[in-house]
């Protein structure tokens, strides 16, 4: 007689509600690793910069005049400030609003106005404090320390998506979302197709549910699905440890950052990409936007609800479904071992 297989269970509800713990996540977990912004085309223009957000770090990336991309803390080096707006932009002189320190392209400090006579001071030693860049298919990626390669962090992902023209499909719109709660709050719900009969009832009419599969790979979570008549999805939809997915639908695919800013509130920022840009198909992909925008709303209210009730004390670690949770048991170990 064979053993059974031990039971799957969810994390602890501490792992969602304590600060210290989302502490040393923001440390084992996004200082560490790579995190998709979008398409690299956000900075094609010379002098056009694109200032982020990753887990409260201060991070921008800007095209230089001279063609070259460079990244750095969005952080003045006299007393901290923020130097540019978050978003994207262009930047003519780096310069800081606070006390108007001004920065070269390539990071160094150039002015700093009405300074004083100081024998010690030395322009030099004060350039911005760099981080690290990368691209993959049309993609940009950013880190603070990352520890591996950015093509090592993706894992199967290259093989996975090697079918799909990615860099043929532009980036029209960006959407952002905040939600109350925390990002493994979230991130439990999207890598698992449990919730769909009784979260999603429009997305459960055009998908053959009973064939849904979830499965875990290296680096990432694969959700598939046979479609019906009438769905404007692909049937494929990728999470990506740690903390990013990719959809791809007809004639396009769309990106999205899950970035946590504090233990209970997470900002979703989504980019939505297509190959046809004709005035002809503008119906077709503003609908598939806003279906998709939906999906993602109606995921609101019940991670904002669990969160309540995983903060509340009264919550205790239930099972996991074999055949649909295996991927959130996959996250959550990631989690558990990057907190090790």
């Amino acid at each position: 007689m064979f053993a059974s297989k031990p039971s799957l269970s969810n994390l602890d509800a501490r792992y969602y509600v304590d600060p210290a713990l989302f502490g040393r996540e923001r440390q084992a977990i996004f200082r560490t690793h790579w995190h998709m912004l979008g398409p690299i085309l956000q900075l094609k223009e010379p002098r056009a910069y694109l200032a982020v957000d990753v887990a409260g770090w201060k991070l921008f990336a800007l095209r230089g005049r001279d063609g070259l991309l460079r990244r750095f803390h969005n952080v003045c080096r006299h007393r901290g400030a923020r130097l540019l707006g978050e978003g994207a932009g262009k930047c003519q002189t780096l310069r800081c609003p606070y006390h108007h320190w001004v920065y070269a392209e390539d990071g160094a400090l150039q002015q700093v106005p009405f300074f004083g006579e100081d024998d010690s001071f030395d322009q030099r030693d004060w350039p911005l404090q760099a981080a690290q860049l990368a691209e993959w298919r049309g993609l940009l990626f950013i880190a603070i320390d990352a520890q591996i390669s950015l093509l090592e962090q993706l894992g199967d992902l290259p093989e996975e998506v090697e079918p799909y023209p990615l860099e043929s499909y532009v980036a029209v719109e960006a959407k952002s979302f905040l939600m109350r709660s925390n990002w493994k709050t979230y991130t439990d719900n999207f890598v698992e197709g449990y919730h769909i009969p009784g979260i999603h009832p429009g997305f459960m009419k055009v998908i053959d549910f009973k064939n849904f599969e979830t499965v875990a790979r290296n680096g990432l979570v694969r959700m598939t699905s046979p479609q019906k008549s009438g769905s404007i999805y692909g049937g494929k939809w990728l999470w990506m440890w740690p903390n990013w997915t990719l959809s791809v639908f007809p004639g396009g695919m769309n990106t999205s950052r899950i970035n946590p800013i504090g233990v209970d509130s997470t900002h979703l920022h989504y980019h939505f990409y297509f190959a046809d840009l004709s005035a002809e198909m503008e119906t077709s992909r503003l609908e598939t936007i806003e279906v998709n925008c939906g999906i993602v709303r109606e995921d609101f209210g019940i991670c904002e609800s669990t969160q309540l009730n995983y903060a509340s004390g009264a919550y205790s670690p239930g099972p996991l479904s074999p055949r649909h949770e295996q991927s959130v048991a996959y996250f959550q170990g990631k989690v558990k071992a990057a907190l090790m």
